[in-house]
C-alpha cells in the first residue's frame, strides 16, 4: 500500500520514520504514532486511510477505538482519586462500594480488584453487547458475581468486566461518571485528546475499525494454541464485533474503562509523557510523583504463575500492566497498557518517553511481533545511539 507519511520526526530519529513507513509493507491501514521525551515532542507521524476502501486521509487528529490501551487512562483516574485522599489502594472494595462485599467478596482491596486478582473476569450470566452498555445492569451484575477463584491467589485478564470497577469507585465517592472525572482530571488540563465516552460531536474525526480477518495479508495457518479455560467467558462474552459493535453510536458513547477510548497518537503520548515526567508536562501537574508511585506498585510479578485467562506470566500494577517481554522498551520501570488489535500507551519514566500508538487495522497475525514493539525498538535504539 503506498503511503504518504506525515509529521515530524526531531533530527537523529529520522529512522523511526522509515520503520512507521515500513508498517505499510505488511498491514497497516490508517496509524498515528507519537513520542514524548522528556517533555519534548520528538516524534509526530500519521499516514494512510481512515478505512479499509480508502475513503480518505488518515490525519493528525484522527481519532480511533484503543481497546484495552484505555485501560491504563482509566487506572490514572484512580491514580488521582488517590492524591486527593478519597481512596486507598488497600481498603476493601467494599468499603465504598458496599454490595461488592457479597458472595465471599468482602475482603478484596481495591489494589486486588485493579490488577485483576478478584476473580471476576466474566459473569454468570450470558451477555449481549447492548447489556454493556446498561451501566446499573453490568455493576449489580459484578456485585452478586460470585469470583471464579479465591482473590488474591492469583490473576486473570478481566478483559471487559475490568471496566466497570473504576468507574462505579468514582461514582460512589464522587458522584460523577469516569467520564466527566477524567476529564475534569486529565483531559482538559493536558489537552489531551482522548476520550472515556465520545462526544457526538467527535464522530466525524474517526477511523473505522478494520479486523483481523480482513486484513491484505493474511497469516499462514498455524497450530492450534490451547487457551486456559476462563479464555472464552472472560473474553467472548460477548463477543465484540470491531465493526458492527465498536464501530457504533452506542459503543462510542459509553464509558467503559476497559475497552472503549477514543484516542490519537497524540492523545496517548501525552498522557503517558505526564506521566514519564512524574506526573507534570508543560506546567501541568495532574498527580503528585508519591500517588503515581503508589498506582505503578508491583501487585502481581508475573513468576511462577501464569495469567488464568491469557496464559503466560504478566506483571501487574494497580490498574497499568507492567513491562513484560521489552513490549515498553528496555527497561522494567515502564508501565502502560495495550490494547486488542495494536493500540499502545506507555510510560518510561527512567528515560523519560510518553509513547502513542493508534491505528485502525488490527494485528492478523499473533506469532508476528507487534507494530508497537517494533516502533519503540526504533526509538530506544535512536536514544542510544
Amino acid at each position: 500500500m503506498e503511503v504518504d507519511i506525515k509529521g515530524h520526526v526531531k533530527p537523529g530519529f529520522e529512522s523511526v520514520r522509515d520503520e512507521f513507513a515500513r508498517l505499510w509493507d505488511e498491514i497497516e491501514v490508517g496509524a498515528s504514532f507519537c513520542v514524548y521525551h522528556q517533555g519534548e515532542t520528538i516524534i509526530d507521524l500519521w499516514g494512510g486511510a481512515i478505512d479499509r476502501e480508502e475513503s480518505a486521509d488518515w490525519q493528525a487528529d484522527t481519532l480511533v477505538n484503543v481497546y484495552s490501551a484505555t485501560k491504563g487512562p482509566a487506572s490514572l483516574a484512580i491514580a488521582i482519586l488517590h492524591d486527593e485522599g478519597l481512596i486507598d489502594y488497600d481498603e476493601k472494595v467494599a468499603t465504598y462500594w458496599p454490595e461488592f462485599g457479597a458472595e465471599g467478596k468482602q475482603n478484596i482491596t481495591v489494589a486486588q480488584l485493579l490488577s485483576h486478582q478478584a476473580g471476576l473476569s466474566s459473569v454468570d450470566a450470558t451477555l449481549t453487547v447492548e447489556d454493556l452498555y446498561d451501566w446499573d445492569k453490568m455493576t449489580n451484575l459484578l456485585a452478586a458475581q460470585k469470583p471464579l477463584w479465591e482473590p488474591g491467589t492469583a490473576s486473570g485478564y478481566h478483559a471487559i468486566t475490568w471496566g466497570y470497577f473504576p468507574g462505579e469507585l468514582i461514582r460512589r465517592i464522587t458522584g460523577k461518571t469516569l467520564k466527566d472525572y477524567f476529564d475534569e482530571k486529565v483531559a482538559k488540563p493536558l489537552n489531551a485528546d482522548f476520550y472515556i465516552g465520545l462526544p457526538e460531536s467527535q464522530y466525524h474525526r474517526c477511523a473505522t475499525l478494520i479486523g483481523p480477518n480482513r486484513a491484505r495479508k493474511q497469516p499462514a495457518p498455524a497450530q492450534q494454541v490451547k487457551m486456559p479455560e476462563l479464555f472464552a467467558g472472560s473474553l467472548l462474552n460477548p463477543s465484540i464485533s470491531p465493526f458492527k459493535h465498536a464501530c457504533s453510536a452506542p459503543w462510542r458513547e459509553a464509558e467503559i474503562a476497559a475497552s472503549n477510548g477514543h484516542s490519537s497518537a497524540r492523545g496517548l503520548a501525552k498522557v503517558y509523557g505526564a506521566l514519564a515526567a512524574n506526573g507534570t508536562l508543560d506546567g501541568t501537574k495532574i498527580i503528585s510523583p508519591e500517588s503515581l508511585a503508589e498506582a505503578t506498585k508491583v501487585e502481581v510479578d508475573g513468576k511462577g504463575k501464569e495469567d488464568l485467562v491469557l496464559g503466560g506470566q504478566l506483571r501487574r500494577a494497580r490498574g497499568f500492566m507492567l513491562n513484560n517481554d521489552n513490549a515498553y522498551g528496555p527497561n522494567d520501570e515502564a508501565f502502560g497498557h495495550a490494547g486488542a488489535g495494536g493500540s499502545l500507551g506507555f510510560a518510561d519514566p527512567i528515560t523519560g518517553i510518553g509513547f502513542g500508538y493508534a491505528m485502525n487495522q488490527m494485528q492478523s497475525d499473533a506469532a508476528s511481533t507487534p507494530r508497537s514493539k517494533l516502533l519503540a525498538s526504533a526509538v530506544y535504539k535512536c536514544l542510544s545511539e
